[in-house]
């Protein structure tokens, strides 16, 4: 949520499903506040999005370089073909796939309204600053064929 609340909330806010894909389940309060919701990393189907649509993933890339299960939903997804997937953190991993150089999300209002009302909800008085843009690199790239945006999905 740190690296990719108001990426999360700008996709939901714009009629995307918005799904954070979990290590571990636990007080989802702050993905309510984003608009997302959550579903277990482990029981995730392979990537796809319903019709014309795309996926929009963003990954943190700590999880990326240690947890298997997220190397193989990120392969899974690029093979789709209809992913945009962000990588948001540190990392020295270099199999980040097409297009792996930097973007960036420039956050509406809202978003840095209510990714301050998630962080309170994770940490209660936390004066962690929230800024107008999130840094992210990109890690697949998408077909020209695709249609419009339908989908984002985020692992955290």
């Amino acid at each position: 949520m740190r690296g990719a609340g108001g990426w999360l909330f700008d996709r939901a806010a714009a009629g995307w499903d918005a799904t954070a894909l979990v290590v571990r389940r636990g007080d989802e309060r702050a993905l309510r506040i984003l608009g997302a919701h959550a579903a277990d990393l482990a029981a995730a189907p392979v990537a796809s999005a319903p019709g014309p649509g795309r996926l929009a993933v963003a990954v943190e890339a700590g999880l990326y370089a240690t947890d298997e299960r997220v190397r193989h939903l990120v392969a899974r997804t690029r093979e789709s073909g209809l992913a945009d997937i962000r990588f948001w953190g540190a990392t020295t991993t270099t199999d980040l796939g097409d297009g792996g150089g930097p973007a960036h999300h420039r956050l509406s209002v809202a978003a840095r309204a209510f990714k301050r009302r998630a962080l309170d909800a994770v940490a209660p008085g936390a004066s962690e600053p929230v800024g107008a843009e999130e840094f992210f690199r990109r890690g697949g790239a998408l077909r020209a064929d695709q249609g419009p945006a339908a989908v984002a999905r985020s692992v955290r």
